[in-house]
């Protein structure tokens, strides 16, 4: 009897601690420890479609042959597929078997005007437009695979469909790196053809080549910078460089200007609260040794990780570059564009959903308060309208120095295969543990 009872008692614990350490809900796990396998078998064909996407690159808002390979892709799942969305975005629409939330999940298609020197067999041999010119185009930020990851996704939620709750919306994004001259495009036209209307939440991720494989990095809040462009124009007056004091001259003026603005940052920002950072990329003007020339001008950029910092930066420039040609008796003018906003993760999502990265990779493999970097992504224009996580996905070689990985946008820029199985797995996860979280 003393038996009996202990094995009673044992097979009760047992299932106790089952329930106890699933939530007790066998159904959600069933469903969870699923897609994970499912990803696994879908792996090498993520590989296969990363391949011939690296192969393909093509530039912003051009993105023809990769929005139709995917879209070719979502039919075959039988996936109500939406074509043309923002020029060349694709979105796909699967509704699953229960009721739930809209969830969507984002990946965006453009490469960019570098030329490869990786040697690889699928390297990019690719030619594009841009500004007019005959560029060589590689997907030198590493947008092919996200692609290839969510086109996994949808494969595996598609096999799982009946268990789904809610609905998935599969959003594949053109023109991340910015639209053509002239053009409208990327998440902010999306937004404005209505691809967030009636979605609860977004999730997107962003290969990185100094991360080892297997790993993530995200945080709360701010975790990328809101970007603006700015130009300044100055006026002077001609004359021979021998006799400066018949002249206005604006390479001296903007000289100052490039100076005195770099104590706006210094000495104006209070950057105990967030990063920012003003700089000038371009200088033009003049013609020749002995011309002081009429007219000058400066290009730059802006990053910031606080709105209200933001617009007091661009009051100090404004006054800076006004105030220093006026007194070089020049005219100047400032122009700052609307740029891209902070990629903000929200805090509740972001805590709600930190689980499920510890979950599907180890708490040694997740890093959840990262450092905010001063880069900058058009996910943010959806986390305007919507809450939405973004998240950094590991796509270095295991055992490799950080310091010798190449950096995004530049001609050695590379990640690893290895790297898209954690994207495939988390993505599917954070579809299935939300609608769980939400029901």
């Amino acid at each position: 009897m003393k038996r009996s009872l202990l094995v009673l008692s044992l097979c009760i614990l047992t299932t106790f601690n089952g329930f106890t350490n699933s939530g007790g809900n066998p159904e959600k796990d069933a469903l969870s420890d699923k897609v994970l396998e499912l990803a696994k078998e879908v792996e090498p064909k993520v590989i296969e479609w990363r391949h011939w996407i690296h192969q393909n690159a093509e530039l912003s808002n051009r993105e023809f042959k990769t929005a139709a390979y995917i879209a070719a892709h979502l039919k075959s799942l039988g996936i109500e597929v939406q074509e043309g969305v923002a020029k060349t975005g694709v979105v796909g629409i699967l509704k699953g078997g229960k009721p739930g939330p809209v969830i969507g999940l984002r990946a965006d298609m453009d490469g960019l005007p570098v030329k490869e020197r990786v040697d690889l067999p699928w390297a990019s041999k690719q030619i594009g437009e841009y500004n007019g010119e005959e560029v060589p185009v590689m997907h030198a930020c590493g947008h092919d695979t996200h692609v290839a990851i969510l086109m996994g996704v949808a494969e595996v939620l598609s096999q799982v469909k009946k268990d789904i709750r809610g609905t998935v919306k599969f959003v594949f994004q053109p023109a991340e790196e910015g639209a053509p001259a002239g053009e409208e495009g990327g998440a902010e036209l999306m937004v404005k053809e209505g691809v967030t209307q009636g979605m609860d939440v977004i999730f997107g991720l962003h290969i990185n080549a100094q991360t080892e494989v297997g790993k993530v990095n995200y945080r709360p809040n701010g975790i990328m910078a809101a970007v603006n462009s700015f130009e300044i124009n100055i006026k002077g007056k001609q004359t021979h460089g021998s006799t400066p004091w018949t002249g206005i001259d604006p390479i001296v003026t903007a000289a100052q200007i490039i100076n005195n603005a770099q104590t706006i940052v210094s000495r104006s920002m209070p950057l105990t609260t967030a990063a920012a950072v003003l700089s000038f990329g371009k200088i033009e003007a003049g013609v020749r040794s002995n011309i002081i020339p009429e007219e000058a001008k400066l290009v730059g950029t802006i990053r910031t990780l606080d709105a209200d910092m933001r617009e007091v930066l661009f009051e100090r420039f404004r006054t800076v570059v006004q105030n220093t040609a006026e007194s070089n008796g020049a005219e100047a003018t400032l122009s700052i564009d609307k740029g891209y906003p902070v990629t903000y993760n929200d805090p509740e999502l972001t805590a709600m959903m930190g689980s499920t990265f510890v979950d599907v990779i180890g708490a040694e493999n997740v890093n959840a308060n990262m450092n905010a970097i001063t880069g900058a992504e058009d996910f943010s224009f959806f986390q305007q309208e919507i809450p939405g996580l973004f998240f950094f996905l590991g796509g270095m070689p295991k055992g490799q120095d950080p310091a010798t990985a190449a950096p995004h946008h530049t001609p050695d820029f590379y990640v690893d295969d290895e790297g898209m199985l954690t994207g495939i797995q988390l993505m599917s996860r954070l579809v299935v543990d939300y609608a769980d979280k939400k029901k």
